[in-house]
């Protein structure tokens, strides 16, 4: 695959998980929340363990390797998509997507507090605008300037999946990112099916009455953006790097903006599109992005001197 094509495949990612929280605030209008989220995690569990048994990537792990993992499914899938699915129920798919679209600024922090990451200026003030971005848009609600239950909730659970991050860059040397990703997302769906069953108890009623296209968006918001997209993105960050790869990212909420407005009639507030791109220009920065372009310029400079 070459590098063009690898841009193009995560540009297509992208729209798709865009999209995808468009269509997550569709379904908890017709599921329990944490229940569907149980069952659409499983099923892309499934559906990516199944695609993962044709390529042969599946080994035997380790018990060290099933306790790692298990910390980042209870952070990754239950903790984050318990809580998105819940605040979603509160909030528009709008606001939500700029949250998550912190994600990658969260994790830098967060792997520099416990990582020993390196903090450059940069990296500090991207990680400023990026949580500024944030506070410009969910202080917008009304004329209280308060942040609203669903926003909190979806704030949380973008921190927690930033912390799932953590979990998973200490165990991906030593496991297959994809099969990482399958088992992850198998836990992740038992633990959220578990406490679904204890906070909403949910009978057969719930998952009955559905139309075709509500089944249809869950199926493909499972199998397609959750199982085969975070099967392609990981693909994508072996062959470009996890740097480039993460500035895709800056797409997810400027294609989720378009998919709330057109599908579900949300406006798009001036507030919001401020904060869009107060949150793109911190994930640029706050990455590393600029600093390993300017590192790899310097260096290119200093070769072309000393040659």
């Amino acid at each position: 695959m070459t590098k063009g094509s690898t841009y193009l495949l995560l540009i297509a990612v992208m729209v798709i998980w865009g999209f995808n929280v468009v269509a997550v605030k569709f379904l908890v209008e017709h599921f329990p929340p944490v229940a569907m989220q149980g069952g659409r995690i499983l099923t892309a569990s499934l559906s990516a363990l199944i695609i993962l048994w044709f390529l042969k990537d599946l080994r035997k792990l380790s018990i060290k390797e099933w306790w790692w993992i298990a910390c980042a499914a209870a952070f990754g899938q239950l903790g984050h998509h318990s809580l998105l699915a819940v605040g979603l129920t509160e909030t528009s798919a709008s606001n939500a997507s700029l949250i998550l679209g912190l994600i990658p600024v969260t994790t830098a922090l967060l792997a520099i507090i416990f990582l020993n990451d390196r903090l450059t200026f940069l990296r500090g003030c991207g990680i400023l605008t990026g949580f500024a971005g944030v506070a410009v848009v969910v202080t917008q609600n009304g004329d209280t300037g308060l942040i609203s239950r669903g926003d909190l909730l979806v704030f949380i659970s973008m921190v927690s999946q930033a912390v799932s991050f953590i979990f998973i860059k200490k165990i991906s040397d030593t496991i297959s990112p994809r099969q990482l990703t399958a088992v992850m997302l198998l836990i992740g769906a038992v633990m959220l099916l578990g406490v679904s069953f204890i906070l909403e108890s949910p009978g057969i009623e719930s998952a009955v009455g559905h139309s075709a296209l509500v089944w249809f968006v869950f199926l493909s918001s499972a199998i397609i953006a959750t199982g085969l997209g975070h099967i392609l993105y990981n693909a994508a960050i072996h062959k470009i790097g996890a740097g480039q790869t993460a500035i895709f990212n800056n797409l997810v909420p400027f294609f989720a903006l378009v998919g709330s407005f057109f599908l579900l009639g949300e406006r798009i507030l001036p507030a919001q599109i401020a904060g869009f791109f107060l949150i793109a220009t911190g994930v640029v920065l706050g990455t590393g992005y600029v600093d390993m372009k300017l590192h790899a310029r310097k260096a290119s400079h200093k070769r072309r001197k000393a040659g």
